[in-house]
């Protein structure tokens, strides 16, 4: 512009304007402007409420270029003056479609729309009744299993094996007295039908499965010939084919008498009162000893006939020889001869005792009448 110019425009009182220098890159250049009514071209279009919201957010102050004297502000728009930087940092934001979040830590912006915020936990809220139902049913289908599996335990052990017994009398003293809880071994002689131990009978018709003949001087359970249900305990005396007697209160098998030695002699108090008493050892032929008890000649069994044991029968005889009924009775009103199929098993040991007075229901009396010299004593 030459001098005169100048002076023209200086003599119309107006004050010049300096336009922009197009060297982006002179430091002198360090503020963009931005009009809030136009677009900007670059990295992307920021409105002015956009531009205000991403200076403050960065602490940027915003300030308003001055106006010029021949521009007025209702014929030309405010211009607001930005730091280049914040302006791209905020068109930038605007080509995203969204504003940056800022953590509470102070760390970098993150996008919400990509961090997962973890839902509440799923909790399985169990239906108490539901549940409870469940369960007592389960517990009760566990009572049903172990019940089944003790009655089958048992089953088998009273059946098969052992079944105990308690002595009621004194028929078998001194070997046996009343008040002894016994052991029998079912196994000892076979099974039969009277074999259970149970109100049943077995169904294994007549005979013996596995069966064994009992020895000589065994003490003996059997089901009583003349109800097949009563259990009785003796001891076996004669096998089949012998020939039994009783001789002035001596046993004689076979034509022979038992040898017999007095052991003691003493008084013993029964249902008729004190009576006089001897205890004798007695050997069977095979060898078979033990105690015998009586009261001395005289008694209603002291002398009787010969007993013939017949084929799958046994003579059977109380170790209390004048305090018992057994096979000296006729069956019809004692004992007579056992079958075979009677047996029930072998007894084997005494495996508690208590005296006559001690009740089930009353725990003191178990206390006060024990027996344990008794215990676990194994039978002759």
């Amino acid at each position: 512009m030459s001098e005169e110019q100048k002076r023209d425009l200086a003599a119309d009182g107006a004050e010049p304007v300096t336009e922009p220098s197009p060297d982006v890159g002179s430091d002198s250049n360090t503020d963009a402007v931005v009009g809030t009514a136009g677009p900007v071209s670059g990295a992307g279009e920021v409105d002015a409420t956009e531009a205000d919201f991403a200076a403050s957010e960065a602490g940027v102050t915003v300030a308003s270029a001055p106006e010029t004297a021949s521009d007025s502000a209702a014929s030309r728009p405010e211009a607001i003056m930005i730091p280049a930087a914040t302006a791209a940092a905020a068109a930038a934001v605007s080509s995203e479609g969204t504003r940056p979040i800022w953590s509470d830590a102070g760390d970098a912006p993150f996008d919400d729309r990509k961090e997962k915020v973890p839902g509440p936990a799923r909790v399985r809220v169990k239906d108490d009744d539901g549940d409870s139902g469940g369960s007592a049913g389960s517990e009760a289908v566990e009572i049903v299993k172990t019940v089944v599996v003790a009655l089958a335990i048992a089953f088998v052990l009273r059946v098969l094996l052992f079944q105990p017994f308690t002595i009621p009398s004194a028929s078998m003293e001194p070997n046996l007295y009343e008040g002894d809880y016994i052991v029998v071994s079912k196994w000892a002689y076979g099974y039969s039908k009277y074999s259970s131990g149970l109100p049943v009978n077995l169904p294994l018709g007549e005979g013996r499965v596995f069966g064994r003949a009992p020895e000589r001087g065994d003490i003996v359970v059997f089901k009583l010939p003349r109800d097949d249900k009563t259990d009785y305990i003796k001891r076996v005396i004669g096998l089949p084919g012998d020939r039994i007697q009783m001789i002035n209160n001596a046993l004689h098998i076979n034509g022979a008498p038992v040898e017999d030695v007095v052991v003691s002699r003493g008084e013993i108090a029964d249902v008729f009162g004190p009576r006089a008493m001897t205890q004798s050892r007695e050997t069977l032929p095979g060898g078979r000893s033990f105690t015998v008890q009586d009261f001395g000649p005289g008694g209603d069994l002291d002398d009787t006939p010969v007993y013939e044991v017949p084929v799958g029968h046994y003579f059977m005889m109380g170790d209390n020889r004048d305090n018992s009924i057994d096979s000296r009775v006729e069956q019809s009103s004692g004992v007579g001869l056992v079958p075979d199929e009677n047996l029930v098993g072998k007894a084997e040991i005494i495996m508690f005792s208590w005296e006559p007075g001690a009740s089930l229901f009353n725990p003191v009396s178990w206390f006060a009448n024990i027996r344990p010299s008794r215990f676990f004593r194994v039978l002759d």
